[in-house]
């Protein structure tokens, strides 16, 4: 059980790493017309949909200690709560979008690339310092937000949400920049 939860844990550093890498490449290679150009099958530009990408780290990061606590309480707690959150999906996914049209304003260029470099390099020092038990707790997330939530998630299935969530809309940037 150590060495996979040791397999598990080292599988997410280095999965955090390609995407800080390559959110780098992108940026350093797209131009202003690459980056006003739409992504498909989103209403964001590239550029917006960039920032969308880095954002779903900082969700990561707020996400962990929600799975910290709930995971310690009687399983109806969080089952209520994603309940909660499900009932607001309407408006969740209309802020979640201007959001990133207001985000991408703020945060583009080497001023998104440092931003992730932050978030991911705690995610990293975070992960490192989690037990195997606290990566095996779990709590119940709203199915409606994200098609990448599970009824429940594990801490550790958290900590690779933002890499699954990075890796769909990489595929909807309409830029000449091939993955690694």
């Amino acid at each position: 059980m150590a060495t996979t939860a040791a397999a598990d844990r080292q599988r997410i550093h280095d999965e955090l790493e390609r995407v800080r890498v390559d959110l780098r490449r992108i940026v350093a290679a797209a131009g202003a017309d690459d980056l006003r150009r739409r992504s498909r099958g989103t209403r964001w530009t590239n550029e917006q949909l960039l920032w969308h990408m880095a954002f779903g780290f900082l969700i990561v990061r707020r996400l962990l200690p929600l799975v910290r606590i709930f995971g310690r309480l009687p399983d109806g707690a969080s089952r209520a709560f994603a309940a909660v959150l499900d009932a607001a999906t309407r408006p969740f996914h209309h802020v979640n979008y201007v959001g990133s049209v207001g985000g991408a304003l703020v945060f583009h260029g080497p001023r998104l690339t440092r931003q992730l470099d932050r978030t991911v390099a705690r995610l990293h020092h975070r992960l490192d310092a989690e037990s195997a038990e606290a990566l095996g707790r779990r709590m119940h997330f709203p199915v409606g937000w994200d098609p990448f939530f599970s009824d429940t998630m594990s801490l550790a299935e958290v900590y690779a949400y933002g890499v699954r969530h990075y890796d769909f809309h990489r595929q909807q940037l309409t830029l000449d920049v091939p993955p690694r």
